[in-house]
């Protein structure tokens, strides 16, 4: 890789405010914002409005839309006429 061309890669938490949640992991993300981790050394934060714990589809509260009907519905509106 070039040198100077690349942003900084390093450690950043993103937290999920909704779900009481963070992960530490590394980003060329970077924030104004810190906080001070678990093994007690301070790394930039950035706020998320989703993640894993708190979608629905990974929390298993999604919901499935009925749509049973629906081509049988269309057929008889706009199907073939005999």
């Amino acid at each position: 890789m070039k040198p100077g061309i690349h942003p900084a890669y390093g450690p950043v938490v993103f937290r999920d405010k909704a779900a009481d949640f963070a992960f530490l992991t590394r980003s060329t993300a970077t924030s104004d914002k810190t906080v001070e981790w678990e093994d007690g050394r301070t790394y930039p934060v950035i706020d998320v409005e989703i993640s894993s714990q708190s979608h629905p589809f990974y929390t298993g509260t999604a919901r499935v839309l009925d749509t049973a009907g629906r081509v049988e519905r269309f057929q008889r509106r706009y199907g073939s006429k005999p």
